[in-house]
């Protein structure tokens, strides 16, 4: 069976084919600090991109309240 190829590894080839093959070897990378500061930047990312998510889900819902109330308060008015 032939290995299998997937596209992590083409990205990280394509990106620096010496740290692809470093990787391939089993040699750990000497700037596992800086590493580990850039994983934690992404994960910090990845939570506000969730939350301005959930933020502009919430605006929606209240915009379709507010233009709810709008409906409800003209048919009370046009009905009185």
């Amino acid at each position: 069976m032939p290995p299998v190829i997937r596209a992590s590894d083409i990205g990280s080839y394509l990106y620096c084919k010496r740290a692809w093959w470093y990787r391939k070897q089993g040699v750990e990378s000497v700037n596992q600090a800086e590493m580990a500061h850039g994983t934690e930047l992404h994960r910090e990312h990845g939570r506000r991109v969730i939350a301005a998510s959930f933020l502009q889900v919430a605006g929606y819902a209240l915009l379709l309240v507010a233009v709810l109330l709008v409906v409800v308060i003209g048919l009370m008015a046009i009905l009185k």
